[in-house]
């Protein structure tokens, strides 16, 4: 037996309590105790997400409906005063800027048979309407004004290629809440729709893209409703009022009439637009005022060369280089030429002639004659300016660049068969 003394005693009793608060899980107080680290709980991989089941093809598009002219008219505008909101109690005055080809901003008898038949439908269908002439006191009340386009446009809906059909667009605006408050589009039948341009347009002899009638095209085409109306179509739409009367006038032969009305547009703001300098060259030639029409001339000469563009309609016999023998029609070109060439010599600038044609025959037939054709002018205008031999240069567009298209060769698309003078900065 061994024998313990009082330090023993000690000595155990300490090791008994270690290990009993060892066992309880903790260390007594001022010792480490090592221990080994515990394993983390195993979890399981997540489950791989299935793959989401293919994408259906969308279906293709609806061709849209290609109605008859009468039916897309009629449709469009029941569409336009069924959805437009309702104002209060009483009539609701609505004007009609005259619609316009979508391309070229020209009015055409169809699309003054349309202002008629919008006129007939409002009046049997939406009596609180009560449609107006646009004028300047028309405006003044700021009704509700309805604008439109058609635009001939291939199977694409594009105003490019073969055209197939009319695209249609109505759109009212309301002027006192400056915002579209109704839309609508159709498809129409291209061979129903009679496109000869009106007096005014039709005898017009320069094109060119005007900024008033781009704003009108795009507050149509462009706009959607609840948006605003373009500004530059508000800004414009009092000489817009002016020029439909002269227009109107002027197809009316009331030419002196008509010269006055494109005078007081002219000083207008929105006055410095193609409509108002054909329109006073037309008139001085109508009333036989020979110098008045060749300083007209030279307006419309200035105002293509400030815009980059000059689009003249230059008719020729067909599959010619020679002008057509109808002295009313040609005879004003020498004078056209004799202004066109003094003052691209007195700008300095060099001109690229660009012939075009229909869409109507063989195309390398069409390439070639339109060459031809920007030659045949390029040498007139180097005949009245022998300095301008080395600042023109002469191309051919064919019929790749119509802006009508229907390939009907006759007035609805003499704008296809036009020569281009647009100054380029280099000449060579």
């Amino acid at each position: 037996m061994i024998k313990t003394g009082p330090i023993s005693r000690r000595r155990a009793s300490s090791y008994l309590l270690g290990l009993a608060a060892l066992t309880a899980g903790c260390a007594p107080k001022g010792r480490v105790v090592e221990t080994r680290p515990t394993a983390a709980p195993v979890v399981p991989p997540a489950p791989t997400p299935a793959a989401p089941p293919p994408a259906a093809t969308p279906p293709p598009a609806a061709e849209p409906v290609v109605m008859s002219f009468e039916e897309a008219v009629a449709s469009s505008v029941r569409a336009v005063f069924t959805t437009a909101p309702a104002e209060g109690a009483g009539s609701i005055k609505v004007v009609i800027d005259p619609l316009i080809d979508g391309v070229t901003g020209y009015q055409s008898r169809a699309t003054q048979s349309i202002q008629d038949r919008i006129a007939v439908i409002v009046k049997q269908e939406f009596p609180r309407y009560s449609v107006q002439r646009i004028t300047p006191e028309s405006l003044n009340q700021q009704p509700r004004v309805l604008i439109g386009t058609f635009t001939p446009v291939n199977s694409q809906n594009k105003p490019t290629g073969q055209r197939e059909s009319y695209r249609f667009c109505l759109v009212m605006g309301d002027l006192k809440s400056g915002k579209i408050i109704a839309k609508a589009v159709r498809r129409s039948r291209i061979e129903e729709f009679d496109a000869t341009p009106t007096a005014a347009f039709g005898d017009s002899p320069v094109w060119t893209e005007d900024p008033s009638v781009l704003a009108y095209i795009a507050s149509c085409q462009s706009s959607n409703v609840g948006d605003p109306i373009k500004a530059a179509y508000i800004d414009g739409l009092l000489t817009a009022a002016m020029l439909s009367e002269a227009a109107d006038a002027y197809d009316e032969r009331r030419y002196a009439e008509a010269l006055n009305l494109y005078k007081t547009a002219r000083q207008t703001p929105a006055g410095d637009q193609l409509r108002v300098y054909n329109g006073i060259y037309l008139c001085q030639i109508q009333l036989g005022h020979v110098d008045a029409a060749s300083a007209a001339f030279h307006d419309l000469v200035d105002y293509g060369l400030r815009k980059k563009r000059l689009a003249v309609k230059f008719l020729f016999r067909p599959g010619s280089v020679r002008f057509v023998a109808d002295a009313g029609l040609s005879g004003s070109y020498g004078m056209w030429m004799r202004q066109i060439a003094a003052q691209a010599l007195a700008a300095q600038v060099c001109l690229q002639i660009t012939g075009h044609t229909s869409a109507s025959g063989l195309a390398v037939v069409n390439e070639r004659l339109s060459l031809l054709r920007a030659e045949y002018i390029q040498s007139q205008l180097n005949d009245d300016e022998p300095a301008l031999k080395n600042r023109t240069l002469a191309a051919g567009a064919g019929s790749r660049e119509n802006l009508i298209g229907t390939g009907r060769d006759d007035a609805t698309d003499a704008l296809d068969r036009r020569v281009e003078l647009m100054p380029i900065d280099r000449c060579s």
